[in-house]
């Protein structure tokens, strides 16, 4: 199991979470060639080294060709005039791994970025080439920041304009960010908690008090840990808050873990404290005398309790439940489906269902009430009864590919994930079947204990 544990003592913010993926692994020239697609013109990427407190760190930077601002955390410290609460420290670059990246100016500069609303963002998502895992998850970045933001301002999603955050270095850095993440493809995302300063700040909004409300929002509505430290400044953005919203699948760390590579990105400000964000690729502590191909296995929790979320629905459109969905799914439900019914008045609908965590019962009704014209939802606690099984990966020809195992009556049978079975056709070429069956053949023929 690949697993990533994001230490963010100073805090997160996007531009930093890209260089820490970058340093861990994450493929520079993928990240570059989904880039290169987007159809909003006029920025140039640069990568580079630089030092935080003497620590070396990968830097990620965007630059508008008009704008020249930092999109994530300028705004951030717009302090009173006289103000500067900062420390001043002096970067120091290495090109020894540098990149400048230009795009040449395009009808989309005369969309100024104060005038983007959701829409407008997805759109420039969903015109560039990136794969479904990494286009979901962009956009799944922005629908938090564009809920966040209805609540603080009143507004509906629809009429949200973002300002700081819809500008074309932040959509970049969103879109970075999820072609990273698609490309290291952790299996668990650990966040212990953000550290997040204090005292105010400056924005489009006037003077705002730390954390800004669309970050205060994100982190109470995901229920994301916080500690506040002593240090004046905004370390939590709300692009870094709506990224780990979207990824965390765990606050506490395995008890004993193997750390298997390390990547520091750095922020764009000067603090006593050393303003790096750490990712950390992890795997849980396996025993040295397993001497088969076989990576690390994971016996699943078998958590006999399960939760459905269930709703009768005859009045929405059928673009609206696909919608829901995908909306559900990468909001942490174990599985969504609908089946249709005949409701009073011999009315069509479709009863939905939700199989979910009990935890996740409140992120996953919100959805379901935003997005359709339910106006009711019925929870239903229900015992399940679970045949014994483990993930583990294994070494095939064509790369890495994890299967679950399950076991009945002494019987093994093997079930190779659908994700890790597709990036491996869609790298060699190969019939799906092909490479599903020589998986299972692979562990068949291996001795496998569970």
């Amino acid at each position: 199991m690949k697993d990533l544990y994001l230490e963010c003592n100073a805090g997160i913010s996007g531009d930093m979470a890209v260089a820490a993926l970058l340093e861990a692994g994450a493929d520079k020239d993928e990240l570059l060639r989904a880039l290169d697609s987007i159809p909003a013109k006029g920025f140039k990427v640069e990568i580079s080294r630089v030092k935080k407190n003497g620590i070396e760190a990968c830097d990620f930077k965007v630059i508008l060709d008009q704008e020249n601002h930092d999109h994530d955390m300028e705004y951030l410290f717009g302090h009173e005039e006289g103000e500067h609460p900062h420390l001043h420290e002096e970067e120091h670059h290495h090109h020894d791994h540098h990149h400048l990246h230009e795009h040449e100016a395009s009808l989309s500069e005369h969309q100024h970025h104060d005038h983007r609303n959701l829409a407008d963002v997805l759109a420039v998502i969903d015109g560039t080439k990136l794969s479904d895992r990494a286009r979901n998850l962009a956009r799944r970045i922005f629908e938090i920041i564009a809920q966040a933001e209805s609540k603080a301002h009143g507004l509906p999603l629809d009429e949200v304009h973002f300002h700081e955050v819809g500008a074309l270095d932040s959509i970049v850095d969103v879109i970075a960010l999820a072609v990273c993440y698609d490309n290291l493809s952790p299996d668990h995302v650990y966040v212990p908690y953000l550290c997040e300063g204090t005292g105010t700040i400056r924005c489009q909004h006037g003077i705002l008090p730390i954390p800004v409300p669309a970050v205060a929002d994100i982190l109470s509505t995901h229920s994301i840990p916080l500690q506040i430290i002593p240090d004046h400044g905004e370390f939590v953005t709300p692009t870094g808050a709506a990224f780990i919203a979207a990824v965390m699948t765990d606050k506490a760390l395995p008890k004993n873990f193997v750390i298997k590579k390390i990547g520091l990105g750095a922020g764009k400000r000067a603090y006593a404290r050393t303003n790096i964000l750490r990712a950390m690729i992890i795997e849980n502590h396996s025993s040295d005398d397993d001497q088969t191909s076989m990576a690390h296995n994971q016996v699943l929790p078998q958590e006999p309790l399960i939760y459905k979320l269930e709703s009768n629905i005859d009045d929405c459109p059928g673009e609206a439940l696909g919608f829901v969905m995908e909306e559900l799914m990468a909001a942490g439900a174990h599985d969504v489906h609908y089946i249709p019914c005949m409701m009073k008045k011999n009315r069509p609908a479709y009863l939905l269902n939700v199989i979910c965590k009990e935890k996740d019962m409140p992120r996953l009704e919100k959805i379901i009430f935003t997005h359709t014209t339910t106006i009711g939802i019925r929870r239903i606690a229900m015992n399940r009864t679970i045949l014994e099984r483990e993930l583990l990966n294994i070494q095939t020809p064509y790369g890495e590919s994890q299967v679950k195992i399950v076991q009945i009556e002494g019987k093994k049978r093997f079930y190779p994930e659908y994700e890790s079975v597709a990036k491996i056709v869609r790298k060699n070429g190969k019939a799906f079947g092909d490479i599903y069956r020589e998986i299972i053949n692979l562990c068949e023929n291996s001795n496998i204990e569970i």
